[in-house]
């Protein structure tokens, strides 16, 4: 099933002009930056210029004004570093780009903690009323701004062209400010007053995610690197379907391409020449596949005709063979491959070799392979008015071969190329213009995984039509630097990376944590983050060798997951903090189900970005034993489409995945937890809801076979009448509730079934439904009352032996139906309240079908009445 989110414009924010009638809790008073009176910024530069943002509301109400940032100076230039004012001993959280392609979370007091290309930077609120403030480099005309340290603990913005013949000396909106009481509402807010601002960029709200997002897929990268070949796919995807967990996507990773080297004629394909780490030098020769996929012929067919060789015959046997396989995604990056496209080869537009060049803030980041054999092998550009020409040869032969999608790969190279193409910022947006057109012709749209994107140039100019993307680093399943300490210390960084990431990303594309291994010794790791990501799990097991008791817990059946309804960010109480290598702090992550909210308990330190040694690192010293609290304030219920109302709700049931037990707890109270290394535990949090007529406690918890236990459950009904509950459940296995008091019966899609209660808790098996692809409607229909309250006059008992289904509708009489026990009454009855006398005839059916015997009473001070009796 496709996700459900907002399809259309953002109409929340409009510019206005009655800008005088605003006022901004920014200012700069003296040499000040303030907001709300309340210092953030000192010794600001004189030339330094702060304007209130013009936007507002549709209703003209201010959305918490923000403030653009510029500045001006003497003599134009194509790279500016300015200072915008010093940053004292505030605490602050950041995101910045450790490498070329990828960013991270990075924290500290003071200007000098601050790390070169920053994306993003929210500095913490006081206790004596600074709120939250965001400080966010934006794009101004051909320039590109991100935040860097200062000498003496200065706060520099970093605004550059990429072009020395694209040059400027005065600047208005560099940076934008806002501030705000809620960290998750702040970034929100500004996201969307940016968009509008630019104009450039849609906000995740606005789009759906492709429908990957609710599948289970198979990634080939890990399984074959540059070898991949159809008959390895084939066998790939049997062991999963032969193993109960299908795929719904095939990943199909680098080595599908024809690529070549400079040094080689163009009729030689140069894949079986090269090993992982080794393809950056080849560039694209043609955009059909290579030899191996071209030669393919479908074993099964009978003879010789159209799709009956090549990659389309492949596809059509993959998915024929496997019906759970409803995607296959293709691997390809964005300037077609590594090294880019072959100058001078038929069939292909034109492109030239440039020789890439790295900013000064890029040679801040971690050395890098890919970066190093790029830049030695210069990358073949196609020229930005010949990039639509690039995308559409490549996507429209893909789509001819039943390719759905495509990961886009190496995204933010353009930044490189940019000298003599108008600058970073006017190459990138005819890109991803050409891009955002060929995704909207030939893969609905939405068919794309962004990936190797983490720069606001992406996220500013390549998010039109792009609503999923890579949130972290690569999923390593060896440390390439080696592991000597046994920490798995890029296993937590990589956790690290996806949840803070998403913070600011989430706005944009949907959060994709990357694919694992499930078989690796941090797999379960792995899973429970991914379980509630929100996003896509897929895994890059080799072939035939899988962990099933693992992802059984996260795949169905039918190859769909348990995704959650919001995307996982970290909770308040870590924002700030350092989960990696303090040797303090636990990472907690929060999500939204239907109706449960979970915690994900993660302890990551051991490793991380070291400033000295410009590098992910292991410090082992810090991969101990953690302790934290979490209580249900800790999941920002408000959130997402769809937001779970607690108001009023005095009491929370928390389920604990690991340790198998029930908690029942106020909203404020703290439960502890501690955690080994690389260990986790999932939460599930349930508002408890009252039957008003039986004054039963319940609260839904769910399948609890399943990483994500509280995704199982799809509808929840209550009918305080009946006091009974029915609840939508999606998948299979053991299903639990919190109920205070034991239920009459179980029932699943109306048949009686067998329950346990132990605990407080409800648990029942439920049985996979086959074909039928809705959830199995699963009712506890009879709780039993302890007293009588508010009988009308003309009260109906019905006395039976068997349990009793809702019998009524809108067109008679009957009102209310449940099950009574009163001491006033010998044995258990049904009682059906009416507005009046009873009408027998409305019974009718009900008697025939039951069989039962119904006797009517009247109701006064001294007791019960029979009035009447009906026949058996």
């Amino acid at each position: 099933m496709a996700p459900i989110l907002k399809n259309g414009n953002s109409n929340i924010v409009v510019s206005f002009d009655g800008l005088n009638d605003l006022s901004s809790p920014f200012s700069i008073d003296g040499s000040n930056f303030t907001v709300n009176g309340h210092t953030f910024l000192s010794d600001v530069p004189e030339n330094i210029v702060a304007s209130p943002s013009p936007y507002t509301t549709i209703d003209k109400s201010p959305v918490s004004i923000g403030c653009f940032v510029g500045f001006d100076v003497l003599d134009p230039d194509s790279r500016h570093v300015v200072s915008i004012g010093k940053l004292k001993d505030i605490k602050f959280m950041s995101i910045f780009r450790f490498k070329v392609w990828w960013t991270t979370h990075w924290v500290g007091r003071n200007g000098g903690d601050l790390e070169s290309e920053t994306q993003i930077v929210i500095l913490e609120k006081s206790d004596s009323g600074r709120p939250y403030v965001l400080l966010l480099p934006l794009v101004e005309g051909p320039f590109r701004s991100s935040i860097q340290p200062g000498e003496d603990d200065f706060v520099d913005v970093c605004v550059e062209s990429g072009s020395s013949k694209v040059v400027d000396s005065s600047f208005r909106s560099v940076l934008y400010l806002h501030a705000g009481d809620d960290p998750f509402v702040l970034v929100k807010e500004a996201m969307k007053i940016v968009r509008t601002h630019l104009g450039t960029f849609r906000l995740l709200e606005e789009k759906t995610p492709p429908g990957i997002v609710d599948k289970f897929g198979w990634c080939t990268w890990d399984a074959f690197y540059l070898t991949v070949h159809p008959q390895g796919i084939m066998e790939g995807v049997k062991h999963l379907v032969d193993g109960g967990c299908p795929p719904g996507l095939v990943l199909i990773d680098d080595g599908w391409q024809s690529i070549g080297h400079d040094a080689d004629p163009i009729t030689k394909e140069g894949m079986n020449q090269t090993v992982a780490g080794e393809q950056m030098p080849c560039r694209l020769l043609k955009f059909q596949e290579n030899y191996k996929f071209r030669d393919y012929v479908n074993p099964k067919s009978s003879g010789v005709g159209s799709g009956q060789k090549g990659m389309k015959a492949f596809i059509d046997e993959l998915k024929g063979e496997y019906k759970t396989v409803e995607y296959v995604y293709v691997w390809h990056a964005l300037c077609g491959y590594w090294g880019g496209l072959r100058p001078n080869v038929p069939g292909l537009p034109e492109a030239n070799v440039i020789q890439p060049v790295l900013s000064p803030g890029l040679q801040q980041t971690m050395e890098d392979l890919a970066v190093d054999k790029i830049v030695c092998h210069k990358v073949g550009i196609v020229p930005p008015e010949k990039a639509e020409e690039m995308y559409e040869g490549l996507h429209a032969h893909l789509e001819n071969v039943g390719i759905d999608g495509v990961k886009i790969d190496v995204i933010h190279l353009l930044e490189m190329l940019c000298e003599d193409y108008g600058g970073r910022v006017d190459l990138a947006k005819a890109y991803y213009k050409a891009m955002s057109k060929s995704i909207k012709k030939h893969f609905k749209g939405n068919g794309v995984i962004a990936s190797m994107e983490h720069c606001n140039d992406f996220m500013f100019l390549g998010t039109e039509a792009i609503s999923l993307g890579r949130v972290g680093d690569d999923f390593w399943c060896t440390d390439p630097s080696g592991d000597p300490n046994g920490t798995f210390w890029l296993q937590g960084c990589h956790m690290v990376h996806c949840a803070y990431n998403s913070l600011w990303m989430g706005n944009f594309i949907h959060p994709d944590w990357d694919m694992f291994q499930s078989t690796h010794p941090c797999a379960a790791f792995h899973a429970a983050s991914r379980a509630i990501s929100g996003g896509p799990i897929y895994v890059s097991d080799f072939v035939g060798k899988h962990n099933f008791e693992l992802l059984r817990k996260l795949v169905l059946p039918d190859g769909s997951i348990l995704r959650s309804e919001y995307y996982a960010l970290p909770t308040r109480d870590c924002l700030f903090d350092d989960p990696l290598h303090d040797g303090e702090t636990m990472l907690k992550i929060w999500n939204l189900n239907k109706f449960t909210g979970v915690i994900g308990a993660f302890n990551c330190q051991g490793g991380g970005w070291c400033r000295e040694t410009r590098r992910n690192q292991c410090f082992s010293q810090y991969s101990k034993r953690v302790t934290s609290k979490t209580n249900a304030k800790d999941i920002e219920w408000n959130s997402g489409e769809n937001p779970i109302s607690i108001e009023g709700v005095k009491t929370f049931a928390l389920y604990l995945y690991q340790a198998k037990k029930l908690i029942l707890a106020k909203p404020t109270q703290n439960i502890d937890i501690a955690l080994d290394p690389f260990d986790f535990e999932l939460i599930f949090v349930s508002p408890v809801t009252t039957l008003i007529e039986t004054a039963v406690q319940f609260a839904p918890i769910g399948l609890v076979n399943m990483l994500n236990i509280g995704g199982a459950i799809q509808s929840v009904y209550y009918d305080d009448d009946l006091s009974s509950v029915e609840i939508g459940v999606k998948g299979t296995g053991e299903m639990r509730v919190y109920a205070s008091d034991k239920p009459r019966a179980c029932r699943i899609d109306g048949e009686d079934v067998g329950f346990k209660y132990q605990d407080q808790m409800v648990a029942v098996q439920v049985p996979w439904p086959g074909l039928q692809r809705n959830p199995r409607a699963l009712s506890l229909p009879l709780f039993r009352r302890t007293a009588v309250e508010s009988l009308n006059d003309g009260g109906v008992f019905v006395q039976r032996s068997c349990l009793f289904r809702r019998f009524c509708s809108s067109s008679n009489a009957l009102r209310f139906l449940f099950l009574l026990c009163s001491p006033l009454i010998p044995e258990p009855s049904i009682l059906a309240l009416t507005n009046s006398s009873i009408p027998w005839r409305f019974l009718d059916q009900f008697v025939r079908e039951y069989s039962v015997k119904i006797t009517q009473y009247s109701v006064s001070s001294s007791g019960y009445k029979t009035v009447a009796t009906s026949k058996e």
